[in-house]
């Protein structure tokens, strides 16, 4: 299974690289797409509903200001769609945030922080990781470097605690 990782705009890419990196970590595959769900509706429909074709088991949408995209992907389809708010306006993402998590009941969109594409990632790897073992192991390994690493950030804070 991959995801696909759809953008309102290519002005979105930075902040959803590194979920693209992390997800190319658990063993992930993920296509890229830039489309609107206002400027481009028919490019969206046509990318959702062939999704299955292409192997897709999971949507990453990712839209600032009105942020309509997850919505729309996901009235299209029954694959789970997380939706990651772009910080993009004067609200600083606020705007993205609650149209975003504010769907109508039976059209579901998991809303994940404002510009948090690598939560995105890490979630469905969650997902795939119910059937697929590999990217159970590598997210168990995840959580470890997780837990050593803010070992050593406190042992070095420790550390410089005893100098002063």
């Amino acid at each position: 299974m991959k995801a696909s990782i759809i953008m309102g705009s290519d002005s979105d890419w930075p902040v959803l690289k590194p979920g693209y990196d992390l997800l190319k970590q658990f063993g992930i595959e993920a296509e890229v797409v830039v489309a609107s769900a206002h400027r481009t509706p028919a490019k969206v429909k046509e990318i959702v509903t062939t999704a299955p074709e292409r192997g897709v088991g999971a949507f990453i949408s990712a839209a600032g200001a009105a942020a309509h995209l997850g919505g729309v992907i996901a009235s299209y389809t029954t694959l789970p769609v997380i939706g990651v708010p772009i910080n993009a306006t004067s609200l600083n993402g606020m705007d993205a945030l609650l149209s975003t998590v504010q769907m109508p009941s039976g059209i579901p969109v998991a809303t994940m922080s404002i510009n948090g594409a690598k939560n995105a990632a890490i979630f469905i790897a969650e997902i795939f990781a119910l059937s697929d073992k590999d990217i159970k192991e590598k997210l168990v390994k995840y959580r470890e470097k997780m837990v050593s690493d803010v070992e050593a950030k406190a042992k070095r804070v420790e550390q410089q605690l005893n100098k002063d």
